[in-house]
């Protein structure tokens, strides 16, 4: 990689969380507070990331100087497969504006998030940035993938042809304040962490993890994600993405485990292996950002207390 050592100062500039109220924007935002910066930030009433004419009109009218692009449709294997359509278009519709808007009104640096998910299925373990498009993607998230790969070069494209300084991450599998505890629809963490919590509360015998629990997956606490994307804007400028994460994953049944300590639920795990597993296993070489002076601060088990802890201070207002 060239280049990865440009500084980039964030002080006195006005920074566009766009998507602030998602996981990723909130801790981003949260994170952003730390600096000398304006946090910029427009929920879906003041402007729809999928129209074209709204994100033009208030990025003309704002003149954002950085933006953290984190707004997305996202959700679970299961979301996936039932609203591909959705994923796709809504996706690219949002990258597309938000990243065409940004040129015109002369964005000095745009982050762009990912996903893991845009690696093949069968990708060398750990992940290398430079294994994307190198084979097929894993079948149940491939419209989300898809539409993130879209993104990543888009970013690359307007760096060639326009001198943008737009750069992308990819994120591992997160968890944290603000996630998605929809029964159907949200990711691996929160389901469990949902499930658990209930069994305890009712008593139940027995949890119930989709999948065999052998694929194995890394998990990373979101504000240290954020965290993550200070580093980047301010040390980073090169065309390759760059992975997010922590280097180290364990099998979904040891995940489950944790979680199940975390919440204090001491019945048995039951695994339904009529659901899908999805990608065997999956872990991010995080050596690229290793180099960049950072490394994700959180354990496992000290990010699923504090996870825990959210949760229950704020049970009454989940976002499903």
């Amino acid at each position: 990689m060239t280049g990865t050592n440009k500084p980039f100062s964030l002080d006195g500039k006005r920074v566009w969380v766009a998507g602030h109220r998602g996981m990723v924007g909130a801790a981003v935002a949260r994170r952003l507070e730390r600096e000398p910066c304006e946090i910029l930030t427009a929920g879906r009433e003041v402007v729809d990331l999928t129209r074209q004419a709204d994100v033009e009109s208030w990025m003309a009218d704002h003149r954002p100087e950085v933006v953290v692009l984190a707004a997305a449709r996202v959700g679970g294997i299961h979301a996936n497969d039932t609203y591909p359509a959705q994923f796709l278009h809504d996706n690219l519709a949002i990258e597309l504006n938000v990243i065409e808007a940004a040129r015109r009104v002369g964005v000095e640096k745009l982050l762009f998030l990912g996903s893991s998910c845009i690696y093949p299925r069968e990708a060398a373990q750990p992940i290398t940035e430079d294994a994307l498009l190198t084979g097929p993607l894993e079948p149940t998230n491939e419209w989300y993938a898809i539409a993130k790969i879209a993104g990543v070069k888009l970013c690359q494209a307007y760096r060639k042809q326009y001198g943008c300084d737009f750069i992308s991450a990819m994120p591992t599998n997160l968890f944290g304040p603000g996630d998605n505890f929809h029964p159907a629809n949200s990711h691996v963490p929160a389901a469990l962490l949902r499930r658990f919590h209930e069994a305890r509360a009712t008593g139940a015998d027995s949890v119930t993890v989709w999948g065999t629990g052998q694929p194995r997956r890394e998990f990373l606490w979101v504000d240290d994600l954020a965290d993550a994307c200070v580093t980047l804007l301010e040390r980073y400028s090169d065309a390759a993405p760059v992975n997010v994460g922590t280097g180290r994953d364990l099998p979904i049944a040891d995940f489950a485990a944790a979680v199940a300590r975390t919440v204090g639920y001491t019945g048995r795990l039951e695994f339904d292996t009529s659901r899908p597993d999805g990608t065997p296993r999956k872990v991010l070489d995080v050596s690229c950002l290793a180099a960049l002076g950072w490394t994700a601060p959180t354990t496992l088990e000290d990010g699923l207390k504090r996870y825990y802890a959210w949760f229950l201070d704020n049970i009454g207002t989940l976002r499903e």
